[in-house]
């Protein structure tokens, strides 16, 4: 019996002692390739009559363009597919047939690769604005691959043909 007491205090300081280095940064690797980068700030540039001619993007849909950004629309949502223009360069987005429809045959969500948006109308709000347009207020919002709001804005959401 005094044979067992001391045994069971070295297994119990055993148990006790510290972590060694290698341990401690295994220990701190694996927290990090859990945790998701901070999210980034997402800067959407003006999709202009250029990026419309050489990507091919008419048709019915509707369009955003944010509060104090001028005219210039940021997202184009049509039936299958919308777009933003990031660094230059357009993004396609696979419309989300599940979603809510816009008019037009827009769509309310838009998936790709490292980002999805969605766009949501007040549709009381509408005003038309010519034969086949009408501007609505509403607000666009980007999301990354992680689910983080990358970015957010409310302005006008012109629809038509």
């Amino acid at each position: 019996m005094r044979i067992a007491i001391p045994v069971a205090l070295l297994a119990l300081a055993a148990c006790a002692a510290e972590p060694s280095e290698e341990e401690r940064q295994a220990a701190v690797a694996e927290v990090e390739a859990n945790q998701t980068p901070a999210p980034e700030e997402l800067a959407l540039e003006p999709i202009g009559y250029p990026d419309i001619e050489q990507n091919d993007l008419y048709g019915a849909g509707c369009n955003f363009a944010p509060d104090g950004g001028g005219m210039g629309a940021v997202a184009i949502a049509m039936a299958e597919e919308g777009y933003l223009k990031r660094k230059g360069e357009i993004l396609t987005f696979a419309a989300d047939s599940g979603s809510t429809e816009l008019p037009y045959l827009a769509r309310s969500k838009y998936d790709g690769k490292a980002y999805s948006f969605s766009l949501a109308i007040d549709e009381a709000s509408e005003t038309p604005t010519g034969m086949e347009t009408s501007d609505y207020s509403g607000e666009l919002t980007v999301e990354d691959q992680y689910g983080s709001v990358v970015y957010q804005a409310t302005g006008i959401v012109q629809c038509g043909a």
